[in-house]
């Protein structure tokens, strides 16, 4: 072969080669990012080519799917009582993608996650539509409802767990939306997604309050800092007095920090610390244990942390840099630190599981569509932020807050529970109405089986009428009655 033929048979090979490498690039390499593109709509139209499995709870399915007129689209999704279950599913929406459940477990849905390749391979022999899976959740119907009702009209979120496992039995959040109404790619869903944005909407419906807005989280907090005298060993007898002037000044201050009204808070019990919710008390105790010590006993109820449910939670703060003025105030929970509703539910849940914190999770598994078990979630203990003797100290805290102090709304007669109030500045200068809080915990002689946060951030209740007692805990007394219910009816 002579020169100019080799050269032009080497600059062939080489093309060939490259084509080889590219390819392979292409169909190994880059095989997930350009199925899952945004741009590839032939993942859309398989995705609703068929209906999608469903999410369950207590054995009944909340979404379901619908034939379409569409063109690309067979099938769009479907929610029953969309508004109310909305932070759990999410949406899946032909135009807009998916969020949430429905996103996460998009391919248990779809029935092409590779769990589900024995399925498919059974329907392609037999001839059979490829079917999705279904996604059994922890949720407790009874107690999402009250939960739900419960807000009304009013702008705020619950969060309800099981503090022996860690199931989420309630996740509700207001004002809400219907994922029905996106779901499909018509001009009706277009103006109802666009109508839908905070832009549109400054109430922000599509705002999963419960697991994605963090809140000052008001005398709430003063459980925190209970636990961290306790668990320090800044006192050991709840029925003590502590070392508590009345009035205290702020450290670095000539500021006094005030209480609520004509309250007995001088040198006060822990006890009764708690039942008065005295700001004195507990902004001085967190400013004897320093703020590293309280960040770490906040930490350890799961501050400063995502929690994935597997829906993401956002973290709740508590902040490093602070100084002395700035952690006393936040010992009482009305600085910097800031906490969702989960986070809330998830410090009375580990008081009342004897210091135990169990890992918050709302899929207790995942079904193939032959009814079998492809994955179970086990509970899981996250921490322990408090031992065994010092959670029961606290527990008997804040069972007196329900029988005698600002918690006694949420009385359930027959019923141990256990609770604490909260009344949180909001806006510039305290400008808008507060944020009022309620977190608690129901319990029988098996240990508890629920614990409940409520936040209601904005109602057209008086300012002078909003309270953590008033409002919310009626709320939470409603959600805890109903998952006792279900617990009976066993």
């Amino acid at each position: 072969m002579n020169k100019p033929l080799r050269r032009i048979a080497i600059f062939c090979g080489l093309l060939v080669l490259a084509l080889l490498v590219r390819d392979n690039w292409l169909q190994y390499v880059q095989a997930d990012e350009l199925k899952n593109h945004d741009g590839n709509h032939r993942v859309l139209i398989a995705r609703y080519s068929q209906p999608r499995g469903n999410i369950i709870v207590d054995g009944q399915p909340i979404t379901g799917s619908a034939e379409t007129n569409g063109i690309d689209f067979k099938y769009k999704r479907t929610y029953k009582d969309g508004p109310m279950w909305a932070p759990v599913t999410g949406f899946a929406s032909q135009a807009y993608g998916a969020n949430q459940i429905e996103n996460i477990e998009d391919g248990i849905l779809t029935g092409n996650d590779d769990r589900l390749f024995f399925n498919r391979t059974i329907d392609m022999i037999t001839g059979k539509k490829q079917k999705g899976g279904d996604i059994i959740t922890t949720l407790n119907r009874k107690a999402q409802e009250a939960a739900f009702k419960g807000l009304g009209d009013k702008k705020g979120a619950v969060a309800a767990l099981d503090p022996r496992t860690g199931k989420i039995l309630a996740l509700a959040s207001t004002p809400s939306y219907d994922p029905s109404k996106i779901s499909g790619a018509t001009s009706k869903d277009k103006e109802a997604w666009l109508g839908l944005q905070p832009k549109k909407d400054k109430d922000d419906p599509m705002l999963n309050r419960a697991l994605r807005q963090t809140y000052p989280p008001g005398s709430t907090f003063k459980v925190v800092t209970a636990a961290a005298a306790l668990e320090n060993g800044k006192y050991t007898d709840i029925d003590g007095p502590t070392e508590s002037p009345d009035p205290w000044k702020l450290p670095l201050s000539t500021q006094p920090l005030p209480n609520e009204g004509n309250i007995p808070c001088k040198n006060a019990s822990l006890r009764q610390a708690l039942r008065y919710s005295c700001n004195t008390v507990f902004g001085k105790l967190g400013d004897d244990l320093g703020k590293e010590k309280m960040r770490e006993q906040a930490e350890k109820f799961g501050f400063n942390e995502t929690v994935d449910t597997p829906v993401r939670a956002y973290a709740s703060v508590y902040p490093e840099d602070m100084d002395r003025p700035g952690n006393a105030m936040s010992s009482i929970g009305q600085f910097d630190n800031r906490a969702t509703p989960l986070q809330m539910a998830m410090i009375a849940s580990a008081v009342a599981n004897d210091g135990k914190l169990m890992k918050p999770y709302m899929i207790d598994s995942l079904r193939a569509p032959n009814l079998n078990t492809i994955e179970q979630t086990d509970p899981e203990q996250l921490s322990q932020p408090l031992s065994s003797e010092n959670a029961q100290k606290l527990q008997s805290m804040m069972e007196t807050v329900v029988k005698e102090g600002t918690g006694t709304s949420a009385q359930i007669p027959g019923v141990t529970v256990g609770g604490k109030t909260g009344t949180a500045q909001h806006g510039v200068a305290n400008s808008k109405n507060p944020y009022a809080w309620f977190i608690s915990y129901a319990k029988g002689d098996d240990g508890s089986p629920v614990a409940v946060a409520v936040v209601i951030e904005g109602s057209d209740t008086l300012r002078g009428d909003i309270a953590g007692g008033k409002l919310a805990a009626p709320i939470a007394k409603n959600v805890m009655q109903a998952v006792l219910e279900s617990e009976r009816d066993k």
